[in-house]
């Protein structure tokens, strides 16, 4: 009897292979132009209003309690600095990855689910056309090309909405919050997050492509599939971005 671990490990690995394809597939330029455009538009361009909504509000948010406590100390000139080193470094590259997976992943594993419980997957392979590069580069390369431009989005919307709300809870000027801003927030700062944001879209369209190429059954199997991919996709974001973090910002200072 397979173990849970068995069980992830062989997910792992098929993650790994199909992204590996994948990339073997772009290389040699095996790529469809127009599937791609299309694929941009449905993930990425699809994705900007909830992406930019929530961060805003967790800009908001984190204004909120920043700006009440540092209103006591009289430390109220590094609010803006708070809202953008965690916007940037942490808050918008997670919650857009999160905000994709939950909208477009469940989109991308539902899809592709009900294609091969349907036998179209296996039509795929008899008139010869590979299903990773038919179905997973296009949706690769969308998300590779989508997450860091929507998180620069996002960065800047969680940051306006720290500077709204500063201003009318701590009546903090916009001027000191975008100075604050200027001198706390590094270029190396924006690197990561793009960084994150890129390995994160490869994430998503790995676990959310590979997830419906391994459905199998029927109808209901199609919304386990899109559970499943929907919570692994967000697990291995986080765990991800432990890592990233550890990496870029936990051994050393980086100025």
């Amino acid at each position: 009897m397979r173990t849970p671990i068995e069980d992830m490990l062989e997910g792992v690995g098929q993650v790994s292979a199909n992204l590996g394809e994948s990339f073997q597939c772009i290389v040699k330029r095996q790529v469809n132009i127009n599937t791609t455009l299309q694929q941009i538009a449905l993930i990425g361009f699809d994705s900007i209003p909830i992406a930019l909504i929530i961060s805003f509000i967790a800009g908001s948010v984190l204004a909120l309690h920043a700006a009440e406590k540092f209103a006591m100390t009289g430390a109220n000139a590094y609010v803006g600095n708070l809202v953008a080193v965690a916007m940037v470094r942490e808050m918008a590259p997670i919650f857009t990855a999160l905000s994709i997976g939950a909208r477009a992943g469940t989109a991308i594993s539902a899809e592709i689910a009900n294609m091969n419980v349907t036998s179209q997957i296996d039509a795929l392979k008899i008139m010869h056309i590979n299903p990773i590069r038919y179905l997973m580069v296009p949706r690769l390369l969308a998300c590779i090309i989508s997450l860091p431009l929507i998180t620069i989005l996002a960065e800047g919307v969680g940051i306006m909405g720290g500077m709204y709300t500063s201003r009318y809870s701590a009546q903090i000027h916009p001027s000191m919050f975008m100075d604050s801003v200027h001198l706390g927030l590094k270029s190396y700062d924006i690197e990561v997050s793009l960084i994150k944001a890129l390995i994160f879209g490869i994430i998503l369209a790995g676990i959310a492509v590979t997830t419906g190429l391994n459905t199998k059954g029927g109808a209901r199997n199609v919304g386990l599939a899109t559970t499943q991919a929907t919570v692994w996709t967000a697990i291995s974001v986080l765990i991800a971005d432990f890592f990233l973090t550890w990496i870029f910002f936990g051994t050393s200072f980086k100025g």
